[in-house]
């Protein structure tokens, strides 16, 4: 994962002035393993800066998503961010729905070769979400003890 200062010198090193408010963000998902929500980081923002806009958080992650310091994932409760890898190869990630910690496929399972001539694949994401094996342990555990509740009644 990229630290909070890879963060900044990406932004950086593309011209982005570095606020104090981009300094946060940076700092945020450099210490943040796992996928947070736009809304998620609105609210850790407005604690710090009352008066910030949610499109002005928004703008700013999808910014650092272009510059590729975040990886951006689409979940069935809405579009989630987390800081990039610090791995400058291809690769894809298994993702624990209930932890959100990220496990990398280290080879590519989709093979673009096969592309129409009229179209130039320029990137493309996979993800495979289920559970660690801490979190479905707890999930098995708590599904045994809601039966067993059920059982005394």
């Amino acid at each position: 994962m990229l630290s909070t200062d890879q963060i900044l010198e990406a932004m950086s090193g593309q011209g982005l002035r570095i606020t104090d408010q981009r300094k946060t963000l940076a700092k945020l998902f450099g210490e943040n393993t796992g996928y947070l929500s736009a809304k998620d980081v609105y609210e850790h923002m407005g604690r710090k800066y009352s008066g910030l806009s949610f499109d002005t958080v928004y703008r700013n992650l999808r910014v650092m998503e272009e510059l590729g310091v975040l990886e951006q994932v689409v979940f069935e409760d809405g579009v989630k961010f987390k800081g990039s890898c610090n791995q400058d190869h291809h690769h894809h990630h298994m993702i624990c729905l209930q932890c959100m910690k990220t496990y990398p496929i280290h080879f590519c399972p989709m093979n673009l070769t096969d592309t129409p001539d009229q179209f130039r694949v320029v990137k493309h994401k996979f993800e495979v979400f289920g559970y660690c094996k801490e979190c479905e342990q707890n999930r098995e555990e708590e599904t045994a003890l809601a039966a067993h509740g059920k059982e005394g009644h």
